[in-house]
């Protein structure tokens, strides 16, 4: 237990900060365990329910988790670390299929908008009290989300889908509740949740969205919100359908105290509709952000839900960052109006790449899953040999790791930096990466 290093510390806060350091230092490795909380005090010489304090306070930030009998023990993935440190590196002239970012060439140039919203502000400066929230931008973005189905309510702005979901998770729930969340689904979801002292429940995804019934056992089991990705899931692909939508709406009107948070991961890059599950439970949040179409450096999204939910995120804001930048609003507002994105160029554009590399690792017996977005699922077998054996062959791609809580291993593949003709090759390799090496015969 705990190898070399030593626990120190007289007070709940120094005894935690000790360990959240080691645990970001490899010095605490995941799934190492902890002392029990007397026999640690007894070490210390502090009282037991100094020790306790300090492991509550790992817990509520994700560091370590308590199982039963067995004590408390260091995470497998500690928000310390964090999925994204699962990196993989590219070799020298090798391709990287990795990162999920957009095609830079089919984003817009941002100097013109930025200058437009720049003069904007020169000439009415934005002071402290203004209004938060853009109302032209509240007035595009309204009547957006109206011809998509989103329900009617207020809006605001988040610096970006990420920054929403902490902010309508941390507006309803307490430290120990549970979140259902995509299994496989975003990593960034997946560290955020036990970050905020959240449990999760995983809900099995296919290329039609989220399993109904895993979605029934986990609200079932406790849940008190879900996270779902509409379209352009990462990383599968999938984009939830009108029946699967009817499906998960029956389950969460038999849950209707459910937080629902649905996130519009595809907008501006996909040409699927929406199948929105919001308006049978009676606290919900849509997030749309600028990330994939306009350029991942726009931190900005805005923000629907019903009235509680985005009082609750307002409020919050204005004790913390107080506001996004309006010139990034009036920004994000100049490439809408300007048409600086052909939406159906883009979606057309990931959609050829996407779907020449599922077809082509379908001709040569790999199944992969890409409906929507810029990602390809591949299940493997084996997702260390996989991603090792294709860095030989120059290819980098995302470990399964990043993005699974239970589900069975994959990998990732960005077909955004991919062109016409890297699409047999890289299916070549992908599918020699994924079935078992020939048996080997001695004599």
């Amino acid at each position: 237990m705990l190898g070399e290093y030593r626990i120190t510390g007289r007070g709940a806060a120094d005894i935690a900060a000790g360990v959240e350091q080691a645990v970001g230092a490899g010095e605490l490795r995941p799934g190492e365990h902890l002392p029990p909380i007397r026999e640690l005090a007894a070490r210390l010489g502090v009282n037991p329910n100094t020790v306790a304090a300090a492991y509550r306070t790992l817990r509520e930030r994700g560091v370590i988790e308590t199982a039963g009998r067995r004590g408390s023990r260091v995470r497998p993935r500690p928000a310390t670390t964090g999925r994204e440190q699962l990196r993989v590196e590219v070799p020298a002239g090798g391709r990287d299929l990795s990162t999920g970012n957009p095609d830079p060439a089919l984003l817009p140039r941002l100097a013109p908008a930025l200058a437009a919203a720049a003069e904007q502000g020169d000439r009415q400066p934005v002071l402290y009290g203004d209004d938060p929230v853009d109302a032209d931008l509240a007035r595009v973005a309204r009547a957006e989300l109206d011809a998509d189905g989103v329900p009617a309510g207020p809006l605001t702005v988040t610096s970006g889908s990420l920054d929403a979901v902490e902010r309508v998770l941390g507006a309803h729930l307490r430290p120990g509740d549970t979140v259902a969340v995509e299994d496989p689904g975003w990593g960034s979801v997946l560290d955020l949740v036990p970050a905020l002292g959240l449990r999760t429940a995983p809900v099995g995804v296919d290329d039609d969205g989220p399993r109904p019934d895993d979605l029934r056992r986990a609200l079932e089991s406790g849940a008190r919100a879900l996270i779902v990705t509409g379209r352009a899931q990462n990383p599968t692909g999938a984009a939830v359908t009108a029946p699967r939508a009817r499906a998960l709406r029956a389950v969460l009107r038999d849950h209707p105290e459910t937080l629902l948070i649905e996130d519009d991961h595809g907008h501006g890059i996909v040409d699927l509709p929406l199948h929105l599950l919001a308006g049978v439970t009676s606290h919900w949040a849509f997030v749309r952000s600028a990330a994939k179409a306009y350029g991942p450096d726009l931190r900005l999204a805005v923000l629907a839900g019903d009235p509680v939910t985005v009082d609750r995120v307002r409020g919050r804001q204005r004790l913390g960052p107080g506001w996004v930048s309006l010139v990034l609003q009036r920004a994000v507002l100049h490439l809408w109006r300007e048409g600086a994105v052909d939406r159906a160029a883009v979606a057309a554009a990931y959609g050829a790449r996407r779907n020449a590399l599922v077809d082509a690792l379908a001709e040569r017996g790999i199944t992969a899953h890409g409906r929507s977005g810029m990602n390809v699922w591949v299940p493997v077998p084996d997702e260390t040999g996989a991603v090792a054996r294709l860095l030989q062959g120059g290819w980098a791609v995302a470990p399964g790791a990043r993005f699974r809580v239970a589900s069975p291993q994959g990998v990732r593949i960005t077909v955004s930096p991919l062109t016409a003709a890297d699409i047999a090759p890289l299916a070549d390799a992908v599918a020699a990466a994924v079935r078992p090496s020939p048996a080997r015969v001695y004599g």
